[in-house]
């Protein structure tokens, strides 16, 4: 199998934009609307989104965060249907995740559907540990969220949960 050919930058437009809300509809069952994405982008030294190119798709993916004194919230992170389990997430997080330590970020949290195995593979692969549930959070279905964290080691604190498959 040849490697995806793809690249990471700074979301930059509205055209960017609309990849972004292409691929949340595609990949979630309550997904951000652009109302919800332009409050956050009023304060950009807050707010960050990374956006995945190829050569065939101007957003092949993305990922949204805040950045709040130093730690990082992931707010979304989806990847095109089309363009999953090549590593594409991965390479994705660990941008967003060395780029984060270059602005100061020491840790990062998230929220995942407890249900979401390929999620929580691929987190659990890049440091993050689960440390505690949210009932009922997520909708369409009602589902709960566990709720991950990753420290600037990557490497789980002693005594913190680990969920198995």
């Amino acid at each position: 199998m040849v490697a995806m050919k793809y690249w990471i930058e700074p979301l930059a437009d509205e055209r960017d934009l609309e990849g972004v809300l292409e691929v949340e509809a595609a990949s979630f069952t309550n997904p951000w609307t652009r109302d919800m994405y332009a409050w956050e982008l009023q304060n950009r030294s807050v707010c960050h989104i990374y956006v995945v190119r190829t050569e065939e798709c101007r957003v092949a993916g993305f990922c949204a965060f805040w950045l709040v004194f130093d730690e990082i919230h992931i707010n979304n992170v989806a990847i095109r249907p089309g363009y999953r389990a090549q590593g594409i997430g991965t390479g994705l997080l660990h941008h967003v995740l060395a780029a984060a330590r270059q602005l100061g970020a020491r840790r990062a949290t998230l929220e995942v559907r407890a249900s979401n195995e390929g999620a929580r593979r691929l987190y659990e692969r890049l440091g993050f540990y689960v440390a505690g549930t949210r009932r009922n959070y997520y909708t369409h279905p009602v589902e709960d969220a566990l709720i991950l964290w990753r420290d600037e080691d990557g490497q789980p604190r002693a005594g913190a949960a680990t969920s198995h498959s």
